[in-house]
This record gives structure tokens, C-alpha cells and sequence, in this order.
């Protein structure tokens, strides 16, 4: 069983010329709405590779209609959202302006992600076929005691680093690291991440090396058009290309290889082959506008034919 437990947004969605800097308006002739959150998005994507009845997704939304929609969204992506509850701040929103070349800067508004807890996932929910993905837009403590009660029933934890905190401590780094089996980042994330801990890495490369080194974990990192690199604590090195593609939209593109990482480590393939095929379904949403409406079926990849 695949177990997400994150965050849950509507993004409401502007595409723009350029996107705005500090003190600057721009206009959209309209906006689209869309199902978004880190932890939803990786939950959808992981269904639609795993199938329906694989994915269960835990955490908060509001007593609203966003959150209506959120629940019966995940649903008809064949996720089973029984373990999202539901809390007195209004679910989680995102803005997101997207420019001409696919580009995109997001802000978001947490509302009921903020929270999430670890005490709404019953015990029985852990075992050693457990994969449980994890972001980092709830409550850190609380994503924190679901890795933990994971590792204690020999589960698997993909901790995905992103969005990185404003203040992200060496205790912090150290703890995610203690109890993630494989650590998921981009570039960026990755030399964060490494900072954080007293190291000074040259390049992203070096990075994902010494966090496996630190955590004694597998460290994966996503770079966009160059496709991704996988590290072991033993150091082994692993890549996989990414198919050249022109994107119409890389909102969710991340959550897309998070979310079909997890199902192929659910699967137990190899971590070469996860790469490949996460590698793919990442670029393949990329073609689609909207973070979830993009993401490919498992039919659609060529790589799982």
C-alpha cells in the first residue's frame, strides 16, 4: 500500500506574458481552477501508475466546498481519501502564474494543511508493505511521527524535501534523514538540504552524495531536462534521461515523478527502472496544463507497456 500523507489545495491558475516581480502587475484574460497540494498531487499520480485501490491519502481540508470537491477529486482518481479529515480552516489554496515558456511561481495560502496530524492514521495502517510519501507543506512534527511509526513497522518512507522551509535546521535535516529510505530533491533542495547540515557541496551531484552518505539513504534528484541522478549510501550512482519535450506547463511535474517513484518502488523494481519510468511520467505532464489533469495514466507510458 501506498500511504500519502500531505497536503490538499485548489490552485486557481493565470498564464501571463512574464511572470511579476516585486511592485508589478500583470493581466490574465481568465484563470482556470485546478486540484493541487504536494501531498494530493503525489497521491493522483501515484494512482494513476499503481491503479485505483493502491493509494491511500491522509490529511486535512476544510468544511467547505474546496474541500468537497478535494475528497470526491481524489476519489475519481481511484485514491481512497477515507483518512482525510476534515478541520475549521478553510482548505488550502494556491496561486499560480504561469508564463509563456511553461515556467511557473506558485504561492500558497495552507489553511487546513496546517492541521494535519500524525494521531488521525489508525496503527494498523503501518507494515513492512507500507510505502508512505511525504512532502513538506504540513506540519513537520507531525510528518515527522508518520516516518517514524513507518520505519518502527519496517515500512518504506520517500520523503520528498520540498518545499524547502524558511528555516530548516541541522536537528531538522537530521531527524527527516534518520527515518527516509529515499530522500526526494531537486537540485536547489538538495544543496539546502546539505547547508543545512555543515556541508559545502560544489554541485547538486555532491550534495546528493553526502546526504546519502549522512543518512545512509538513497538520494534522488530531480534536474528538469536533465533527468535524474540517484545516489546510494554505498555511493553507487544511477541516471536516467529525460525524454525531450517542449512544455506547455511543469506545474506538478515534480509531484508527478514523486508520486510514480512511489509506485514503482511499490512494485519492487529496480531503482534504475524507477528512475526511467518516473524520468518519463514526469516529462509527459509537463504536455498537459493543470498540475493533476496532466498526469499520465499508466497506459500512456511507454516504458510500462
Amino acid at each position: 500500500m501506498i500511504l500519502v500523507f500531505g497536503s490538499l489545495n485548489i490552485d486557481l491558475v493565470a498564464q501571463v506574458p512574464v511572470i511579476p516581480g516585486p511592485g508589478r502587475t500583470v493581466l490574465a484574460p481568465s484563470y482556470r481552477t485546478h486540484f493541487g497540494g504536494k501531498g494530493a498531487n503525489q497521491a493522483v499520480a501515484a494512482a494513476r501508475i499503481a491503479g485505483p485501490g493502491r493509494v491511500r491519502m491522509a490529511g486535512r481540508v476544510g468544511r467547505d466546498g474546496f474541500g468537497d470537491s478535494a475528497i470526491e477529486n481524489l476519489r475519481a482518481n481511484g485514491v481512497d481519501a477515507d483518512l482525510v479529515a476534515r478541520a475549521d480552516e478553510p482548505t488550502g489554496c494556491a496561486f499560480i502564474t504561469v508564463d509563456q515558456a511553461g515556467e511557473n511561481a506558485i504561492t500558497v495560502a495552507s489553511g487546513a494543511n496546517i492541521t494535519a496530524s500524525a494521531g488521525d492514521l489508525p496503527a494498523e495502517l503501518f507494515d513492512s508493505d507500507t510505502v508512505l510519501v511525504l512532502q513538506m507543506e504540513v506540519p513537520f512534527a507531525q510528518a515527522l511521527e508518520v516516518a517514524r511509526r513507518t520505519t518502527l513497522a519496517a515500512g518504506t518512507v520517500v520523503w520528498n524535501l520540498a518545499p524547502v522551509p524558511e528555516r530548516m535546521t541541522r536537528e531538522m535535516v537530521t531527524e527527516l534523514l534518520a527515518v527516509t529510505d529515499h530522500l526526494l530533491v531537486n537540485e536547489h533542495e538538495a544543496l539546502d538540504a546539505a547547508d543545512a547540515i555543515g556541508l559545502a557541496p560544489p554541485s547538486y551531484e555532491a550534495a546528493a552524495a553526502d546526504l546519502a552518505r549522512a543518512g545512509d539513504l538513497t538520494c534522488i534528484v530531480t534536474a528538469g531536462a536533465q533527468g535524474a541522478l540517484a545516489v546510494t549510501a554505498e555511493g553507487t550512482r544511477l541516471r536516467a534521461a529525460a525524454p525531450r519535450i517542449t512544455p506547455v506547463d511543469t506545474t506538478g511535474a515534480g509531484d508527478t515523478f514523486v508520486g510514480a517513484f512511489a509506485a514503482m518502488i511499490s512494485e519492487g523494481v529496480s531503482l534504475q527502472r524507477a528512475l526511467e519510468v518516473s524520468c518519463e511520467a514526469a516529462a509527459l505532464k509537463c504536455l498537459k496544463a493543470g498540475a493533476q489533469t496532466g498526469m499520465p495514466m499508466r497506459s500512456a507510458m511507454g516504458s510500462l507497456a
